[in-house]
């Protein structure tokens, strides 16, 4: 098999606030015979100026993020909402450049979310000795799912995980409330939204919530906290690369010897 170069986006969340998701999605592609390179110099994907309607500083920003991933075959993000920024929005902010569109095309063009990858892109079809009992549900984001077709590639691999048992929630495909600077700007709507959706995964039974972007994730499992549920919540790459030994979303670090 041949062994493409990746480079990880690995997204400013997971970076400052749940950095074994980049670890899990590095773990995952080399399992799937890529060489995975992380650019020092990458930056944000432009995303909440762009939502903003800030298109000078999304353009600068975008123009950072193409000249550091511009020599990979592909270009990967454990996130279905910044992937779908370089790969729907980016060719849009360049559509009148002569000299930016066809590079913003091309780093569209060879960009996944991570799950999507493994399956469609590299033909996995299983993960092998991993295990997580736990009964489980899957909430689907907005991004990963419209703008990239992302549903049943993480059915289909947390199928394969021994122990885990997915329960489907109600409304997966309903917006958990965060949408970025959404929650900020309006957050009684996004509360409430919130609220419907923890309501749905209470009613699934599941001990175990999955999604694959930790947006959605930090916002689901805030509210579950709040509302005194013992609901864990994990980024599915955490669950696929076996890498669940640490606290789940939003608890505390374990003290040394406890």
């Amino acid at each position: 098999m041949d062994q493409p170069r990746v480079g990880l986006f690995v997204t400013c969340l997971v970076d400052l606030f749940r950095p074994v998701i980049g670890f899990s999605a590095v773990a995952l592609l080399e399992r799937a015979g890529c060489q995975v390179e992380v650019p020092t110099d990458q930056t944000c994907c432009g995303q909440p100026a762009y939502n903003a309607g800030d298109l000078k500083n999304s353009r600068s920003i975008a123009q950072s993020v193409i000249r550091a991933f511009e020599d990979f075959d592909y270009i990967v993000a454990p996130s279905g909402s910044c992937a779908g920024m370089l790969r729907a929005h980016y060719p849009d902010l360049f559509k009148d450049d002569p000299e930016w569109s066809p590079r913003a095309n091309h780093l569209a063009q060879r960009t996944h979310e991570l799950i999507s990858f493994l399956v469609d892109i590299r033909g996995m079809a299983s993960v092998e000795n991993v295990g997580f009992e736990a009964q489980a549900t899957y909430h689907d984001s907005c991004s990963g799912l419209r703008e990239l077709g992302v549903k049943a590639q993480p059915r289909r691999l947390l199928a394969t995980v021994e122990g885990l048992d997915l329960n489907e929630l109600p409304g997966a495909e309903t917006c958990c409330g965060f949408g970025g600077t959404f929650c900020i700007k309006y957050p009684d709507i996004s509360n409430r939204m919130v609220a419907d959706k923890t309501a749905d995964i209470t009613a699934t039974g599941a001990d175990l919530l999955l999604a694959g972007d930790l947006g959605c994730l930090m916002n689901m499992a805030g509210k579950l906290k709040r509302e005194g549920s013992t609901t864990q919540a994990r980024h599915v790459a955490e669950v696929l690369a076996g890498m669940t030994e640490g606290p789940a979303i939003g608890e505390p670090e374990k003290a040394p010897g406890t």
